[in-house]
């Protein structure tokens, strides 16, 4: 479990984890050269349209100073999908055990979406040490987080739902938050139009409030 470990030790060091969702293959580099000028060199790109598989295929090799995750991965065929086309950790908004055996069973590191204690247990019982809260706000954001902390407390989350500048750092101030998603650095009017310039300044000032 050896790219596990370094995949929760890359996003406590990154803290800020961009989600995006990309209708062409053709927004994936240009996109993720903007993400590192402004300071993010990472991101993960959804499975929720069919440029996922190509698009991380194109960062990969394309700019690999950026370090990309499969995101929305529902399937073991998805994951294996994304691992061949150079995804670096594969992530989904629930718990699906298959998913997250067939990473572990080919040492992929995975980030699995859980809501409720229930979901929090089967991670761990997976022998999981970290997970995604997701839709984060939707079920109870910081006071859920806070709640967790205690009976939990050797498990981290990653919020993602809801996450932006305004409570951004008050997500990351609690001691069981390792980095959080957010889909806001990234909106897709801008992504529709080729305005990297302003994915490039949204990815600044993302960058200055971790500081």
């Amino acid at each position: 479990m050896q790219d596990m470990q370094g995949f929760l030790d890359r996003l406590r060091q990154l803290r800020l984890l961009p989600v995006v969702k990309l209708d062409s293959p053709n927004q994936a580099v240009p996109l993720a050269k903007a993400l590192h000028a402004g300071g993010l060199s990472c991101a993960e790109i959804t499975f929720r349209t069919g440029a996922a598989e190509e698009s991380i295929r194109r960062v990969s090799e394309c700019v690999p100073e950026v370090y990309v995750c499969a995101g929305t991965v529902l399937t073991p065929d998805m994951a294996k999908r994304a691992v061949q086309a150079g995804a670096k950790a594969v992530i989904s908004p629930g718990t699906n055990r298959k998913v997250v055996e067939w990473c572990l069973e080919h040492d992929v590191p995975v980030l699995p979406g859980c809501a409720t204690p229930s979901e929090v247990e089967q991670a761990i019982r997976l022998g999981l040490k970290a997970v995604k809260l997701f839709p984060a706000e939707v079920v109870g954001g910081l006071k859920m987080l806070k709640a967790l902390a205690g009976p939990y407390p050797d498990m981290f989350f990653v919020p993602t739902g809801g996450i932006t500048p305004k409570n951004l750092r008050d997500y990351l101030a609690l001691s069981n938050v390792l980095a959080c998603g957010g889909s806001w650095i990234v909106p897709e009017p801008a992504l529709a139009c080729g305005d990297y310039g302003t994915i490039e300044s949204l990815a600044k000032e993302a960058k200055a409030l971790l500081l």
